[in-house]
């Protein structure tokens, strides 16, 4: 059976995939949608934004904290926590993946970040973050798509997902508060206190992280596996997408003055994500094959370097420097950028895949 027979055959066998793969044929269409929607409530009905802006408690955006938890959940239900000691078996391109996310891919914002955005700290910061928020998410879509091993993608997440909780304040401090000095990007108004960092990762990882994997563990040892793929995940394969498309409405409703009013800005942002994305897959697929790593494993370790958590990313920045900030706005330009970026990047995978198979 050739290559796109098989994942043809494994994609009629999943109900998500094959739902989501229809839909992503038109996700980039949407998420522009729901960009325009949102721009055009913060323009012609301001009230609406002001609304859900009001709609905070201790720091916290109420509607866009339920949008960013939804989108974590199905995901991290999805992974099969049982898979995770095989991964062990290929330490490589384990620890691979484990140089690219930890150390190569914050690095590599940081630079892009400062090159591109020296005289803008704010928007710098906003970048940054993204750099150093790890995947835990849409990831597992993309592989999904590309035909990548999937077991090693969802071992990979999951332990991105501890990484998150340990490491995340640790990065945030130094690489906006520390390194950014040597590099002459200001750093006097780009304060990121480590406790509430760590109150923001525990929020938006360590919640969806409990009620997707522990919800996941309990169904399927009440019940079994694979009623939890039959009767479970087609009622979960649409909340990730819907929930993205309503959190962009909300975001861009709060900020769609500050769009139409900055355009120049969202450009500045994307060129630097843009170069990441592209240079982060690219570097991960060459060491993987340079390695003899199998195809479907390089494409899941490049994906996974390539993914960034941007609800992560978004939440602390909101947390961190507040709702109006031009480092949240930088975070809501990531998953803008992220999106269409990764799906092109599906789309180079799949063509690498075919011709392999020729």
């Amino acid at each position: 059976m050739s290559c796109n027979a098989q994942l043809h055959c494994a994609q009629s066998r999943d109900p998500m995939s094959t739902s989501l793969d229809a839909f992503d044929r038109g996700l980039t269409l949407w998420i522009f949608l729901a960009m325009a929607v949102g721009i055009g409530l913060g323009v012609f009905a301001p009230g609406v934004g002001e609304a859900l802006g009001a709609a905070t408690v201790r720091g916290v955006n109420i509607p866009i904290a339920i949008g960013l938890l939804a989108m974590l959940v199905p995901p991290l239900a999805r992974v099969d926590y049982a898979a995770l000691p095989g991964m062990f078996r290929n330490p490589r391109m384990l620890g691979v993946s484990l140089l690219l996310n930890w150390v190569v891919g914050p690095l590599l914002m940081f630079m892009l970040a400062a090159w591109l955005l020296p005289d803008r700290p704010e928007l710098f910061a906003g970048v940054v973050l993204i750099g150093i928020a790890r995947c835990i998410a849409m990831v597992l879509v993309w592989n999904d798509l590309a035909g990548g091993d999937r077991a090693f993608a969802a071992g990979l997440v999951a332990l991105n997902s501890v990484f998150q909780v340990a490491a995340f304040p640790g990065l945030a401090w130094f690489y906006l508060s520390v390194l950014p000095a040597y590099f002459g990007v200001a750093t006097t108004d780009i304060a990121v206190p480590y406790a509430l960092v760590a109150e923001s990762v525990a929020l938006y990882l360590g919640i969806p992280f409990l009620v997707g994997g522990v919800g996941r563990w309990a169904y399927i040892r009440r019940f079994s596996e694979a009623r939890f793929e039959r009767n479970v995940v087609p009622r979960l394969r649409w909340v990730t997408p819907i929930a993205l498309l309503l959190t962009i409405v909300a975001m861009f409703s709060m900020k769609g003055g500050d769009v139409v009013s900055l355009p120049l800005d969202v450009l500045r942002v994307a060129l630097p994500l843009l170069l990441y994305f592209g240079a982060m897959w690219a570097v991960a697929y060459a060491t993987g094959r340079l390695l003899g790593a199998a195809e479907a494993t390089t494409k899941a370790v490049a994906f996974t370097a390539a993914g960034n958590n941007f609800e992560l990313a978004i939440a602390v920045a909101v947390a961190v420097f507040g709702l109006a900030s031009p480092q949240a706005f930088a975070g809501v330009v990531g998953p803008l950028i992220e999106v269409p970026a990764l799906i092109g990047l599906v789309a180079v995978a799949r063509r690498i895949r075919t011709k392999s198979a020729d």
